[in-house]
């Protein structure tokens, strides 16, 4: 088998990581992910924002679990393509946080979008690398169908609890896999290696003047403050019609009329409950009175929002629909709110309306690399078959038979020795993959599969990703978990990504850095 580096941004790589290597010359597959801390400040943003709304509204990567692959035995014992090696792991200066001294710091998830916009998750690792910015998870979960286009938002949460991320959030700039993987689809190369930029948290935000709002390049919004016309004269008249402070807006006065009014008219829109817009007939090209506008949501919000709304709603002053939703032992886990609205056609007249404006600016805090924080796994190949694992990862998916005794809220893990034999799992194009008896689901799919793991120091050596799950003994529930055998070839795409440089976002006051 031929491996490739794919990477997600070809700039600023070094020489060294474009290297091809030197058993192949392959045609280049690439894709961008967010090489730029822009892009990169603006996708943490969005799993962080609402107090990690996106973050719990997001699901396991998912199969349907009714169609569980089964393995059968491939005929192969995985010989190994060269000589076995190992990579020792790296660890932090100070003990993690974690209450349970068997779950290893380095553990956590992987958020992305999909192709049709779901917030999705895996498992996967931090993994010990030459500029200590490395993840280790399946390639299907940095794929799109184990093809070449990336997910989108991509980013890595080492210790992910409900939607808080104790160690910052990390963003992808460059992925590499296998050739196999990316080309033909071929499970067997199921792995991915992702450098990811400095990590950093959101810690607040501050007003500040015109100008400086203007020159900050991370998140940023203003707030209007209404005010008395005599306020905004003599605002207007100290600083002038440039004033950094002051603005006025002009509003449709709500004078209603009929949708064949044959003076100057605006097309507007009016909220109603939800009940009053199903009722509503459905748009047409007359535009007339009453009709569906639009439907506005679901819109993750905060609970703190979701409770006041709530309230609210209770009084009659809220029209929209709340709902939230839970995890399997009833915690509320995200909250959302939808609005209903229907048109309704106004006079064109217009009336002046005063406001104070208010810039803010997002602040954030580096974190520095990935390794330096939470520290990283080891990573081994070419060992033979029949090695002592120990595989974390956050189980969720129900077992086909429908019972579902993982959340996904924290992190599981399996132990023994793997299949003797590699394997191959049908309905997949697997032909030498390595075996483990394990009843976690999908959710765990990325995780790693840790050689030699030291329950004092929480570390070991990265030897597979949990790649597919099976029901092998055909009772409707997962028993067997595999990953892809890690050789010498998966060494040279490790080897590739070891040398990725990536970036801080923010600066030392918490500006976006270029």
């Amino acid at each position: 088998m031929k491996r490739l580096l794919i990477p997600l941004a070809a700039a600023g790589l070094s020489a060294a990581v474009l290297a091809s290597p030197a058993n192949a010359a392959p045609s280049w597959a690439s894709e961008d992910l967010l090489p730029k801390p822009a892009d990169a400040y603006g996708a943490a943003f969005f799993w962080l924002d609402s107090n990690g709304a996106a973050l719990r509204k997001a699901t396991q990567y998912n199969l349907d679990a009714k169609d569980v692959p089964k393995v059968v035995s491939s005929g192969s014992k995985g010989v190994p393509d060269g000589k076995p090696g190992m990579t020792g792991p790296t660890t932090t200066p100070k003990a993690g946080t974690s209450k349970n001294v068997n779950l290893p710091k380095t553990i956590g998830k992987v958020f992305f979008l999909d192709k049709s916009g779901h917030y999705r998750w895996c498992s996967a690792t931090s993994i010990q690398s030459r500029n200590r910015n490395l993840v280790a998870t399946a390639g299907h979960c940095v794929f799109e169908n184990g093809k070449d286009e990336v997910y989108r938002k991509w980013i890595f949460v080492p210790g992910y609890y409900q939607g808080k991320a104790p160690w910052g959030v990390y963003v992808g700039a460059y992925a590499f896999t296998a050739y196999d993987l990316d080309t033909y689809d071929d499970y067997d190369g199921d792995y991915a290696f992702v450098a990811v930029h400095n990590g950093f948290a959101l810690t607040g935000s501050k007003e500040v003047v015109k100008s400086e709002f203007h020159a900050w390049g991370g998140d940023k919004w203003v707030k209007h403050e209404e005010i008395k016309k005599e306020e905004y004269d003599a605002g207007f008249e100290k600083y002038g019609p440039a004033g950094p402070y002051w603005s006025k807006d002009f509003d449709v006065t709500p004078e209603k009329v009929a949708h064949n009014y044959s003076g100057e008219k605006i097309l507007t829109k009016v909220e109603v409950t939800e009940s009053e817009y199903n009722k509503a007939p459905k748009d047409t090209a007359s535009d007339v009175n009453g009709e569906q506008y639009e439907q506005a949501g679901p819109t993750p919000i905060s609970q703190e929002e979701f409770k006041k709304l709530t309230a609210e709603k209770g009084d009659g002053k809220y029209l929209g629909k709340l709902t939230v939703t839970k995890d399997a032992n009833g915690t509320e886990t995200a909250w959302f709110e939808t609005r209903y609205y229907v048109k309704q056609w106004v006079k064109a007249g217009k009336t002046v309306r005063y406001f104070r404006d208010h810039y803010h600016i997002g602040l954030a805090k580096d974190l520095g690399r990935l390794g330096d924080v939470v520290g990283g796994q080891g990573f081994a190949w070419n060992q033979p078959l029949g090695q002592q694992v120990t595989v974390f990862g956050y189980p969720s998916a129900p077992h086909p038979d429908g019972d579902r005794p993982f959340t996904g809220v924290t992190p599981k893990w399996c132990t023994g020795k793997t299949g003797t034999k590699s394997v191959q799992v049908n309905t997949f194009k697997v032909e030498t993959h390595q075996v483990l008896k394990c009843s976690m689901t999908w959710g765990a799919d990325g995780g790693p599969w840790l050689m030699k793991y030291n329950n004092s120091k929480r570390t070991g050596y990265v030897n597979g990703v949990t790649s597919v799950f099976a029901d092998n003994d055909g009772n409707d529930r997962i028993d067997t978990i595999s990953s892809a055998i890690f050789d010498g070839e998966t060494a040279d795409v490790y080897n590739k990504a070891n040398f990725a440089e990536t970036k801080k976002i923010v600066g030392p006051n918490g500006e976006l850095l270029k």
